[in-house]
């Protein structure tokens, strides 16, 4: 039995199809491609094709980590799904990629649905299955397809969102050991980041839209955010939560060496690192050519910083998002 969780591998997919700022100010004249690299830090972001689920991209970016690393497939012993565009009510998009990616069915599997806080929870989920000896390599996956679900007329989200897939091996030994976990809900927050007939309780389309007091239009059939909200949730809880992971692991700011934010615009987490006090050359950004891809956020940033030899010491993950969720924990890098 291991105490001890490590990632090992990380590996992403990005779909072909790409939106640039150019074709938006095509769209929308009143934001140039400049004002919009200058609001939200990403020129361009990845959109899957019409046909393509997240459960495919999932797929993709699972076996581009296999076929770098042909030894993992037959050794996983658990996959877990972050996804909140799954393929089927049911049966379970974890199921379906169990199969096609042709692991073992002694696998455990099941989804997480979860957007921006995902990519932690399924570190902490992955964790707990090591450390109890319920599993000793754990596929966790994120895959998300929000581009689907924008209005055509909403440039706001159009701006922010891309799709993308990761893939990370958990397992007994790896190059960044997991350490503790700050996690937290508040569901009185839920409206604000929401699609309203997407489920049980709403469950035919209605075609119809609100203009709310702000002048924001919210469509019942498609992804609705409200900014302001989202905002203020981000300031109040992500300094809290920062504090209490760091309270939990004996440490100070100083002794983290690179802080890995959910990649969710730039002037958001750049008002987050000034509002904490983090060194800008601590801060690790990636998502100027990828975008906003909800859960994959973090884990392609790791990838990126690994390739760029910035793994190294203490990591600080934070996650946050729908839900109103959100994650955090520490990496120690070898």
């Amino acid at each position: 039995m291991s105490n001890k969780a490590y990632i090992k591998e990380i590996e992403y997919y990005l779909p072909e199809n790409i939106l640039t700022n150019d074709q938006i100010a095509e769209r929308f004249p009143e934001w140039s491609s400049e004002k919009v690299a200058n609001k939200v830090g990403i020129s361009e972001r990845h959109l899957a094709d019409k046909n393509e689920t997240a459960t495919d991209m999932a797929y993709n970016a699972a076996e581009k980590l296999f076929s770098l690393n042909p030894e993992l497939s037959e050794k996983v012993d658990f996959l877990l799904l972050c996804s909140q565009s799954v393929d089927y009510k049911l049966p379970s998009s974890s199921c379906i990629l169990q199969n096609k990616l042709g692991l073992k069915t002694s696998c455990g599997a099941f989804d997480i649905n979860l957007g921006c806080s995902g990519y932690e929870y399924g570190l902490a989920v992955a964790k707990g299955l090591i450390v109890s000896n319920i599993a000793t390599n754990v596929l966790v996956i994120t895959s998300e397809t929000y581009t689907k679900y924008i209005h055509p007329e909403d440039k706001g989200n159009q701006t922010i969102f891309g799709d993308a897939a990761t893939a990370s091996i958990i397992s007994t030994e790896g190059f960044a050991e997991i350490g503790e976990f700050v996690l937290g809900t508040d569901g009185s927050g839920a409206n604000t980041l929401m699609i309203k007939t997407s489920g049980a309780r709403y469950p035919n389309k209605t075609g119809e839209s609100t203009t709310l007091e702000n002048g924001d239009i919210c469509w019942d059939d498609n992804l609705y955010m409200d900014g302001g909200a989202i905002f203020n949730f981000t300031a109040d809880i992500v300094p809290v939560m920062v504090e209490q992971l760091l309270k939990k692991e004996n440490m100070e700011q100083e002794n983290i060496d690179l802080w890995v934010f959910h990649q969710a615009n730039k002037y958001m987490i750049n008002y987050l690192r000034k509002l904490i006090g983090i060194d800008k050359n601590k801060f690790y950004v990636y998502m100027e050519k990828v975008g906003n891809t909800v859960s994959s956020t973090i884990p392609i940033a790791l990838y990126e910083a690994k390739k760029e030899g910035r793994l190294k010491g203490n990591v600080l993950l934070a996650g946050f998002g729908v839900g109103l969720s959100w994650g955090a924990t520490i990496l120690h890098c070898k």
